[in-house]
């Protein structure tokens, strides 16, 4: 062979660098793998930490393990502090509260769902004038804190005699300018055909929207129910300003005001945070399929 063709052939690879790179591949993925479960213990930790202090029946034991192992350990559990703070009536009626915010959560979503979503349809669909101008309000209401319009709302619910109950707590935040531009989203992506086909059939825009589109529409339901779930579960600002009263208080505001006794029970309030934190996680796990499902097609579109 001559050295032209010597030069000219291709130079063999080393069988070892395939074993190498798998190598370098395994220790990346293993590297991976180690940080996501350190970062997942973070974040567990403290969830972790709560249900365990729940379980003892000794709250000076509860400060004395914190910054300890043993705060993540209980000798001996029990299920007596929320039998304490499960009554629905009396000084530590966390049922109540918890039956209150459960009455909250289940009005509001159910209430915003229908509302935003027939808003953003009619965005979306419908045959409005000035839809654009109206959208570009929409998306302006969303960037005002909250809190800024907290005071003119109040005033607003007690000129019309809304006070101290659950509407009062409902009412105010079912419509929402983010929802209502979530689904506008959604429906806008939808095939225009859908819409054309059923309008040459005779179906009304109230028949669109019930029958094809507010069915397609699961994975925006699902997103909406859990950002409005969480939203309505975490008020903590406007229940304390507008209930005077236990009847319809909220449980985040009646461990607030446990909390602020002169002699916290600390089995006692940790079992209470618990009651909180369970019906939410309960509602995430439920909706959470389409929950995900929705951040997915939208990557996927995007």
């Amino acid at each position: 062979m001559s050295d032209t063709a010597l030069a000219s052939a291709p130079l063999a690879q080393p069988a070892k660098v395939p074993a190498i790179r798998r190598k370098r591949f395994n220790a990346y993925r293993a590297i991976q793998a180690a940080s996501m479960l350190i970062i997942a213990l973070v974040i567990v930790s403290p969830l972790f930490l709560l249900a365990v202090a729940s379980l003892k029946d000794d709250r000076f034991q509860i400060l004395a393990d914190m910054g300890t192992f043993r705060a993540f350990w209980v000798s001996n559990p029990t299920l007596a502090n929320f039998a304490e703070v499960a009554h629905f009536s009396g000084e530590l009626a966390f049922g109540r509260y918890l039956l209150n915010s459960l009455i909250i959560l289940f009005a509001t979503v159910v209430g915003g769902l229908v509302v935003n979503s027939m808003a953003g349809f009619v965005l979306a669909w419908g045959s409005l004038r000035g839809r654009a101008v109206i959208l570009a309000l929409v998306i302006a209401l969303y960037v005002i804190p909250q809190e800024s319009i907290i005071m003119p709302l109040v005033i607003m619910v007690s000129r019309a005699g809304i006070t101290d109950g659950f509407a009062v707590q409902i009412v105010p935040w079912i419509a929402s300018p983010l929802y209502t531009f979530l689904f506008y989203q959604f429906f806008a992506q939808l095939p225009k055909d859908l819409f054309e086909a059923a309008e040459m059939d005779g179906a009304s825009v109230f028949r669109v929207y019930r029958s094809i589109f507010l069915p397609l529409s699961l994975p925006a339901l699902a997103t909406v129910s859990i950002l409005m779930g969480i939203e309505a579960w975490n008020q903590y600002l406007w229940p304390i300003l507008v209930t005077q009263t236990d009847y319809a208080r909220p449980i985040s505001v009646a461990i607030a005001t446990f909390f602020g006794q002169d002699s916290i029970f600390w089995d006692r309030a940790m079992a209470a945070s618990v009651l909180m934190m369970l019906p939410i996680l309960a509602f995430y796990l439920a909706f959470q399929r389409w929950f995900v499902s929705s951040f997915v097609g939208s990557a996927i579109k995007g």
